[in-house]
């Protein structure tokens, strides 16, 4: 079982700083209680080829594309950088809530076909019902994982290219056809902590992401999605959505680790905890449990950081540490059957050359990657480092913004 990399796209805004372009408070309305930051980088196209085309240069299968109020739509923004990029594959955030499931696999399908096979789909059921409510969703926690489990079970079904009925709670369909089914079929993808999530991902899923808890924990929710699966006559794999900050040495990993941390002053941090606090997303409030919204203690396992979780929501831990640390970590991880790692770092062009070019040969000696010739094979060296970036050497800096 090898290891699969993945990069993420910001299209949210990206920057040296921990602090997201949104506001925490009011459901992100009121902006008057976060501190205001410099050098927020916009995701316009620009900005995001260039982070596609880094990802693809430096050996990641594929990036994962957000999708939510703050966002840029998944969908369009990908479809748009799939024409710019030629292997790099396009892991599509998106709602099922809030668009038909025929509609879905038929959108599926022609990207499929536009982009030449480069398709993954995240799934997400979502855990705001303030967020789902600007979207015109309206069903509690439970009746939402009901509607995924539908939804998903509809889309494959049309996928089979005869016409498909479904009568559910949530959905009824007469007939569903995607005409030319999508060929590959795209890999599903889909998270979920709570007692409704498992049995959706055990039912419907090829890859279950988790967000980075402590290696034990992971292996607890590994087993039980594993024995969910194994009762359905199905098995699922497995994936883990992290940020990294990795260095030449420890050192420097923790010194850019604590310069983020220090950027975050105390108000910004409790109105991003009392949002957070209001999620119903069971992973979510597990991510809160991991530091109780202090900055005490933020390594909570052997390289492994809470910082992010102080003003994020979602993904909330990194591996912080050397190169060859960071590499220790995901291989702890994968021996736990943890095949596929979403990962991000700040700034995300930066970030994206330090693991490409840090950690990525550490796992490959290792033998954790796919055979082949390296990403950066043929690419003349700059000061020793490949010349991958201008400079030869990430931007990002301790002391800088």
């Amino acid at each position: 079982m090898s290891v699969h990399l993945h990069w993420f796209l910001p299209t949210g805004g990206d920057g040296r700083t921990l602090v997201d372009r949104h506001a925490y408070t009011d459901g992100g309305i009121r902006r008057d209680r976060i501190t205001p930051v410099s050098g927020v980088r916009a995701p316009d196209v620009g900005y995001l080829t260039q982070i596609a085309g880094a990802a693809e240069q430096l050996g990641f299968e594929a990036v994962l594309t957000p999708t939510g109020t703050w966002c840029e739509d998944a969908w369009l923004t990908t479809m748009a950088l799939s024409q710019v990029t030629e292997r790099l594959k396009f892991l599509v955030a998106f709602r099922p809530g809030v668009i038909s499931p025929v509609l879905a696999a038929q959108m599926a399908a022609t990207f499929q076909r536009v982009s030449r096979g480069r398709l993954l789909l995240n799934v997400v059921t979502g855990g705001d019902s303030t967020e789902q409510k600007r979207f015109g969703d309206h069903l509690d926690h439970d009746q939402r994982y009901a509607r995924t489990d539908e939804f998903l079970r509809i889309v494959r079904g049309v996928w089979g290219g005869r016409p498909f009925d479904f009568q559910g709670e949530h959905y009824q369909v007469e007939g569903g056809l995607t005409a030319l089914p999508p060929d590959p079929l795209p890999e599903i993808f889909f998270g979920g902590s709570s007692a409704a999530a498992g049995p959706v991902a055990a039912r419907n899923v090829d890859v279950y992401l988790t967000w980075g808890e402590p290696p034990e924990q992971v292996r607890q929710k590994i087993d039980w999605i594993r024995g969910l699966a194994e009762r359905e006559g199905r098995t699922v794999r497995f994936g883990i959505r992290l940020h990294t900050l990795s260095r030449d040495s420890s050192k420097e990993a923790w010194a850019t680790a604590n310069r983020l941390l220090d950027d975050l002053d105390p108000d910004t941090v409790a109105a991003a905890q009392q949002a957070l606090g209001r999620s119903e997303s069971v992973g979510q409030q597990r991510m809160l449990a991991l530091h109780g919204g202090s900055r005490d203690a933020l390594e909570i396992s052997p390289n492994l950081w809470a910082g992010v979780g102080l003003v994020r929501g979602g993904a909330g831990t990194a591996l912080v540490g050397s190169h060859a640390e960071v590499a220790d970590r995901i291989e702890e991880y994968h021996a736990l059957g943890v095949e596929h790692f979403v990962l991000s770092g700040y700034p995300h062009l930066e970030e994206a050359y330090w693991f490409g070019e840090g950690v990525r040969p550490e796992l490959a000696a290792r033998g954790l990657l796919p055979a082949g010739p390296s990403p950066l094979a043929g690419v003349p060296a700059a000061n020793g480092r490949p010349a991958s970036a201008p400079g030869g050497a990430p931007l990002l800096v301790a002391g800088g913004r």
